[in-house]
């Protein structure tokens, strides 16, 4: 919202400066966005007088002038203007000026062999307008030599101010010296215009067919009006705040919705079909050409303006060409209507329609200015282009905006900090235009002003655009209401500035802050870090992808299709991110890059249900192991895997020596390279292995590709344990190799939890560390060789006490899996 200090005097009786006003209004809410000073742009350039214009003598379009600004110095001036004359008053850039419209800086230079020591302007280069014709002509009695600004009254600041969706009222000049007056700046300066009588019956007349988005609509003609350019006051405002001047009755409008923040539009009664005004809504197939010179299609949803024949404008938003004002206009009809702000809001949205009085209209406007502002609009009218009055045609009425509003004074200390005292706050409210109905020690009930929409009645509804009746229902089954002394303790606190409360810290919840996260995404985001510790590329890839390559990673089920996919080859929600990660390793092996190692955490979807959604840390390698001067490079395969799968559980918190191995994995795993990780019989915890062959060849992976899958929903919270003491045993541990004979098809990890569990007390830690199939072993038989760590802890061990231990493991082993001892 801009508006120039000029303007707002017209409404504010005050002796403030600048400076005061702007701080005032960034105290009390109405925040500064900033400060516009027009007349130090303008500053070099000033008023001068052409002594001499002839024609140049190298040039037929120029003109040499010889150019007088008061100082006793007569320039030599070059000026392609069709106007420059001998002794007309023009405006002149001296050198070192800086154009307004292109940033050009004047210098003193040579046109044609003639000296040109400045720049004669029009309109548009001083940015004052569209006029390029010709030089500003300015009348013989302006001073020479003075600085144009400030003889066109020009040099006054505009301030521009941020509103907030609920101050409607505050999109208006007038509601702003209000609010300036109210915290002490100066007086309000009364508005009551006189009654317009009309003398004869109006051409038009309103027919309202929706009442619920236009309870209330008035208007009234003007015949034998002459319409033109404004006058350069009206010019010089709208100009001021970057409204561009078009005619005088169009000016009028834009004015007051400035003014008094209440847009008005102006119909051209020629241009109308019938006598009737029709609001009403909008028809299937019904458009018209709205000012901005874009054809509008309305909707059944839209609230249109229509005479007999076709809509004529989008109610509330923007008029239509076809009946707006021009030169040729003698008779006009001022439409002056109260329109419902959800509506207008939808419709604005709905066709990308911005303006100045949809910016209002949807904030909510005063529903009881609309007789005042129609005949003060009535009278501008007749004052600037002539003409006579009809009588007023009217529909609908004045809707019940009476409220009233409470607020506790004890309230204002205990909810806004402020020291401030009973009748403090009870004038400030009268001053902000509040009726006090009622009041007692305790409390003061006071009547809300028509201009104040954002102050509801006690216990209304919660409300808002697009609120659709079940919303509306459920919002009034849970209690959702709003409370009126909260608004009013806002406004006895801001007016006499914000920076008045006292800033007071919340009290200490508890002196350990509770965690950011729940243990659930911090697991995640560990996980994340793991495998891009492990050196895997994080992805953020679609939950959804095409329904071939998804039927190759699990079930596809049909409620997982999506009806309406971004792309034909996104329709299927995936069963596994490493779906994802397949197809873009095969990207990346297509573009050249065959060894690569991905990662990404995200969902896996199995139905629709919220429980069907699992969060997945996944992980593909493919192609071959990094380089290493310790060890040539190899092809990826399922222990990689492992070795990720395990690395994410183990900072998860998860127990190794609680884990299985099963070599069930789903069908997309090679079924001889691959694993199910479990914590016991049932709770599966993560998948990993080689790729199927025939998996890779379809996605057109050409090497070694092996993946994981961890299910973070399924690991287990670990227990919250306090802080032991170190286990610092005072014993030396020892470690001794025993090798196993053993069938083929039994897992190492059956003698690895056989021999952890053969002697508890001492056996720490359980390795395997070789496998050996081949020459001099049975057909069928393979050689598994362990490491066993022995940790004493009352004594060093003897001979004789480590040999019986050995014969408990082989023992164990034995039992466990059926090996012998090597």
């Amino acid at each position: 919202m801009k508006f120039s200090v000029s303007w707002l005097k017209q409404h504010l009786e005050t002796e403030a400066s600048l400076d005061q006003i702007t701080a005032a209004l960034n105290t009390i809410g109405l925040e500064v966005e900033g400060v516009e000073d027009r007349g130090a742009a303008l500053a070099p350039f000033r008023i001068a007088h052409v002594i001499e214009a002839v024609q140049h003598p190298n040039a037929d379009r120029l003109r040499a002038c010889k150019v007088d600004v008061g100082d006793g110095v007569i320039r030599s001036v070059v000026c392609g203007a069709p106007n420059a004359r001998t002794g007309m008053k023009a405006v002149l850039g001296l050198p070192g000026a800086v154009v307004p419209v292109n940033g050009m800086v004047l210098k003193v230079g040579e046109i044609r062999g003639v000296k040109s020591e400045g720049m004669m302007c029009s309109a548009r280069e001083l940015g004052l307008g569209d006029d390029h014709e010709g030089i500003l002509d300015l009348p013989e009695d302006a001073p020479v030599g003075e600085v144009y600004a400030r003889w066109a009254g020009l040099d006054e600041a505009v301030v521009e101010i941020s509103v907030t969706p609920n101050r409607g009222d505050a999109l208006s000049i007038r509601g702003i010296a209000r609010d300036l007056a109210a915290a002490g700046l100066g007086t309000l300066k009364p508005f009551a215009p006189a009654k317009v009588e009309g003398v004869y019956p109006s051409p038009l007349r309103w027919v309202l067919q929706d009442a619920e988005s236009c309870p209330w609509v008035v208007g009234r003609a003007v015949r034998g009006v002459r319409n033109g350019p404004s006058p350069k006051w009206l010019q010089d405002r709208l100009a001021s705040i970057g409204l561009r001047p078009i005619n005088a009755l169009v000016d009028i409008t834009n004015f007051f919705t400035y003014d008094l923040g209440r847009p008005l539009h102006v119909f051209d009664v020629a241009k109308v079909k019938g006598s009737e005004l029709f609001l009403r809504r909008g028809r299937d197939g019904e458009s018209f050409l709205a000012l901005n010179g874009k054809e509008v299609a309305v909707t059944p949803e839209d609230l249109v303006i229509a005479d007999s024949e076709a809509v004529e404008s989008l109610a509330g938003i923007m008029g239509g060409e076809h009946s707006g004002s021009d030169e040729a206009t003698r008779e006009v009809f001022i439409e002056c209507a109260l329109f419902d702000p959800v509506r207008i809001a939808l419709s604005g949205r709905r066709h990308d329609l911005r303006s100045d009085a949809r910016a209002r209209f949807e904030r909510g406007i005063d529903p009881a200015l609309l007789p005042a502002a129609l005949d003060a609009a009535t009278a501008m009218v007749i004052e600037l282009c002539g003409g006579e009055p009809s009588e007023v045609t009217e529909a609908g009425a004045e809707p019940a905006w009476q409220r009233q509003a409470s607020l506790r004074f004890a309230r204002i200390a205990g909810l806004g900090g402020s020291d401030l005292s009973a009748d403090e706050a009870v004038a400030i409210l009268e001053r902000l235009g509040f009726g006090v109905v009622a009041r007692d020690a305790e409390a003061v009930t006071v009547s809300v002003p028509s201009w104040r929409n954002d102050i509801a009645a006690p216990g209304a509804l919660a409300q808002g655009p697009g609120l659709s009746p079940e919303r509306a229902q459920a919002a009034a089954e849970g209690c959702a209401v709003i409370e009126p002394e909260c608004d009013l303790l806002e406004e006895v606190l801001r007016i006499p500035g914000l920076d008045r409360i006292p800033p007071v810290s919340l009290p200490v919840a508890s002196p350990v802050p509770r965690p950011a996260l729940t243990p659930k995404q911090a697991r995640a985001s560990l996980a994340r870090r793991v495998m891009a510790a492990r050196g895997m590329l994080d992805c953020v890839s679609f939950g959804f992808l095409d329904s071939t390559t998804a039927a190759r990673f699990g079930e596809t089920p049909a409620m997982l299709r999506l009806d309406n996919p971004i792309a034909a080859d996104l329709d299927q929600m995936r069963p596994t991110p490493l779906a994802s990660l397949a197809q873009a390793a095969a990207r990346n092996a297509a573009r050249g890059y065959p060894d690569v190692a991905l990662s990404e955490l995200g969902g896996a979807y199995r139905d629709a249900s919220p429980e069907g959604q699992l969060a997945v840390a996944a992980g593909l390698r493919l192609g071959q192991t990094p380089r290493h001067w310790a060890a040539p490079a190899r092809a990826v395969d399922a222990m990689d895997a492992k070795g990720d799968a395990l690395a994410v559980l183990a900072a998860l918190g998860v127990p190794m020596a609680a884990l299985t191995v099963t070599a069930d994995a789903p069908g997309h795993y090679h079924p001889g390279r691959s694993g199910v990780v479990r914590q016991g019989p049932k709770t599966v915890l993560a998948y990993f292995g080689e790729l199927h062959p025939k998996l890779r060849e379809e996605l057109g992976l050409a090497g070694a590709a092996a993946g994981f899958e961890v299910f973070l929903d399924a690991v287990p919270e670990p227990k919250r344990k306090k802080k032991a003491v170190p286990d610092l045993p005072a014993f030396q541990p020892l470690k001794r190799d025993f090798a196993f004979l053993v069938d083929a098809g039994v897992p190492a990890e059956n003698l690895v939890r056989a021999a952890r569990g053969a002697e508890r007390a001492l056996i720490v830690d359980v390795a395997l560390f070789d496998r050996y199939a081949g020459e001099k072993l049975p057909e069928g038989k393979v050689s598994l060789a362990l490491e066993v760590t022995l940790q004493p802890r009352e004594a060093s061990l003897t001979d004789a006490e480590i040999e019986a231990v050995g014969a408990k493991i082989v023992a164990a082993v034995a039992k466990a899996t059926g090996a012998t001892l090597r």
